[in-house]
């Protein structure tokens, strides 16, 4: 039986608004040098990931909707699949530069589904 897909949608939302507190007035230079953040934030991209992929599987009309959503389960798999080689600075290029978007998206389908 499919979860109710606002479930998924509120745990990426979650994940997402976790890494932006995570990554707020921090450096490229405190996040190469900081295994915790580091670790904190793999963990977060890993919960969107599952959520969304879940969501792709049980609800494909919404997952749809939002922008790169393969590229953001296959980033989820790097992270957990091929954890040697995971590169920071595209972690962090992402957490900084392109999680706004997947939030305001979140945020849009929130609303859709919830009106």
């Amino acid at each position: 039986m499919p979860h109710d897909p606002r479930a998924y949608l509120w745990d990426a939302r979650q994940a997402a608004e976790q890494i932006g507190r995570f990554v707020e007035g921090r450096s490229w230079g405190d996040y190469e040098t900081d295994s915790m953040l580091r670790s904190a934030v793999e963990r977060q991209f890993e919960i969107i990931g599952e959520a969304l992929g879940r969501l792709s599987r049980d609800n494909r009309a919404i997952a749809e909707k939002i922008p790169e959503l393969p590229r953001i389960v296959a980033f989820r798999n790097v992270l957990i699949h091929a954890y040697a080689s995971v590169d920071d600075e595209l972690v962090w290029s992402v957490a900084t530069e392109k999680l706004g978007t997947l939030l305001d998206s979140l945020n849009e389908l929130l609303r859709e589904v919830t009106d």
